[in-house]
């Protein structure tokens, strides 16, 4: 089975096509700026050269089609017909209390993914567009969605309830959710298969770290808490995100700035975090980079940053009573040595020690950055998210033939 994995968003489009006979990628892009006439289709084949192709590409529609036309493309594709799709996947970002696995699109999957377009308004339509691009280019292919907060779904009430009238959960559905769950779950599955250990048997603190933050406490297997909440505003300091703050704040501001909804919406998402306490950027390289220069708004950023995601780290050991492994993923995660050090450096009340030299090491692969007397595993595992939704997708199919 070859499956199609998309990730749509509102002005762009991501793809991975899989061969699941091996789990090998056959191809992958990017679609940019779709709704301009000068968008940018990255396409790169395995083995062969990149492509880069500006056009107009005006909606999701025409942008499935260009991407069609590259995977069959006589050079540059991998498909002698797009009749060798078999299978499409959909990255979702919000399911709600509808979902909480992976399912197969059909009317009422799409009608509830509409419904709880009030809770993720800027991603939930765009994974609609891209369902319905996908209808369209590709008739009768089954297509699977794939949730961001389903694996969340295990939290008990006492973790994901908020402490507000009831009637607003009942009414509203308002609660935390949490998010990155397929990144979450993989690597938790990976490190349990790295350190051949089973699943059931162990309490993982994973920490998906990039230009936005999660942390989850995953106790046998299942997520028993996760730091962001109803929105991925909550939780950790992120790079344009504010992550936890006094909710009284919100109307202060809003009455001294005389500031919209939206407004202060946009000021908490997009214009908070690194970026604001650096007053320089939102990415952890350039402020790493300030910090190691001495740069005073840099340090404080990176202190406050690496000071909640310790505390985040400290509160789901408390809730789990203990932890076995501490997982650092995605692109800070995954990437930078001095984050990971100096959260470990101030964990040692956990008994967690670092192997400095390891932890310096760049690798594809999972890895072990603690030292033998350390004990915590401390694992870099990287995400695949886009493998996670092949799997599901091909998982989901499959069983829908039987």
């Amino acid at each position: 089975m070859k499956v199609l994995v998309i990730n749509s968003g509102s002005s762009s489009l991501k793809y991975q096509l899989y061969d699941m006979t091996d789990e090998s990628v056959l191809a992958k892009g990017l679609v940019e700026r779709i709704g301009m006439d000068s968008s940018i289709l990255t396409h790169k084949p395995t083995g062969k050269d990149e492509v880069v192709e500006v056009s107009e590409i005006l909606e999701h529609n025409t942008a499935i089609r260009k991407v069609i036309d590259k995977l069959t493309d006589s050079v540059h594709g991998v498909l002698s017909s797009v009749d060798e799709i078999n299978a499409i996947g959909h990255r979702v970002v919000h399911g709600g209390e509808f979902f909480n696995e992976s399912a197969l699109v059909d009317k009422e999957a799409k009608k509830n993914i509409r419904a709880l377009i009030d809770l993720a308004p800027l991603h939930n339509p765009a994974a609609v567009m891209g369902i319905e691009a996908s209808e369209i280019n590709m008739p009768g292919v089954p297509q699977v969605v794939v949730f961001d907060t389903a694996f969340h779904q295990t939290m008990p009430e006492k973790a994901y309830l908020y402490a507000i009238p009831r009637v607003l959960y009942n009414k509203y559905k308002v609660r935390r959710y949490g998010f990155h769950g397929t990144s979450h779950y993989y690597v938790s599955l990976a490190a349990a298969e790295f350190l051949n250990k089973p699943i059931e048997d162990l309490k993982i603190i994973t920490a998906h770290i990039g230009n936005g933050g999660s942390l989850t406490a995953i106790q046998g297997g299942i997520s028993v808490d996760t730091s962001m909440g109803m929105t991925p505003l909550e939780g950790l300091m992120m790079g344009t995100r504010s992550g936890d703050l006094d909710p009284a704040i919100v109307p202060y501001v809003m009455n001294k700035e005389e500031l919209s909804v939206s407004e202060v919406n946009s000021m908490l998402n997009k214009h908070s975090g690194l970026l604001a306490i650096s007053g320089v950027s939102s990415d952890m390289r350039d402020i790493t980079d300030g910090w190691e220069k001495g740069e005073a708004n840099a340090t404080l950023a990176f202190e406050m940053y690496e000071y909640r995601l310790r505390k985040y780290i400290g509160s789901y050991a408390a809730a789990m009573n203990g932890v076995d492994v501490l997982i650092f993923t995605a692109g800070v995660g995954e990437n930078s040595a001095i984050v990971r050090k100096a959260v470990c450096d101030n964990l040692s009340y956990l008994g967690i020690e670092i192997d400095e030299e390891l932890n310096k090491i760049r690798s594809g692969d999972a890895r072990r950055i603690s030292t033998p007397n350390s004990k915590v595993e401390v694992l870099v595992v990287p995400t695949n998210e886009e493998l996670v939704i092949a799997r599901d997708t091909f998982r989901i199919v499959e069983e829908s033939k039987a």
